[in-house]
This record gives C-alpha cells, sequence and structure tokens, in this order.
C-alpha cells in the first residue's frame, strides 16, 4: 500500500502578491511571463509558498564589498 504524502498548502493570487509585497496586476504579469512558479487549475491560479520562497532565493542578489567583492551567499 502507498503511503500519500501530504499536499502542500496553496495560496492564491492576492496572497502571493501580498507575500511578495506587490500589487495582483504584477505577479500576473510574471505568470504571463511565466517568470513565477504557479499552478492552473482551470481558470484558476495558485502558488505553492515554499517554491515562490525558492524562487525569491534565487532572484536574490548579493551585496558588494568593497572592490566589487560579493559578501553574500552564492
Amino acid at each position: 500500500m502507498q503511503t500519500r504524502q501530504p499536499q502542500p498548502t496553496l495560496i492564491d493570487l492576492p496572497m502571493a502578491a501580498d507575500r511578495l509585497g506587490v500589487n495582483a496586476r504584477y505577479v500576473r504579469r510574471l505568470v504571463a511571463e511565466r517568470r513565477i512558479p504557479y499552478i492552473k487549475l482551470g481558470h484558476l491560479l495558485r502558488f505553492d509558498p515554499d517554491e515562490v520562497d525558492a524562487w525569491l532565493d534565487r532572484a536574490r542578489v548579493s551585496e558588494l564589498g568593497p572592490g566589487g567583492v560579493s559578501l553574500g551567499r552564492r
């Protein structure tokens, strides 16, 4: 018998916009450009908060120290 893994709690577009600190229109543009991970259920857009967090981490720009040396993580 196969054990089912718990499904992640998905968030809707307004919640994703709030999490990112932007408006819903900008999130719709990110979806249209396929720049943010999303799930489409019929006409509904849903987002996995863990995937959104990982996407933000990949988009993070490190700080530069003196001489242009990166101070952040890679």
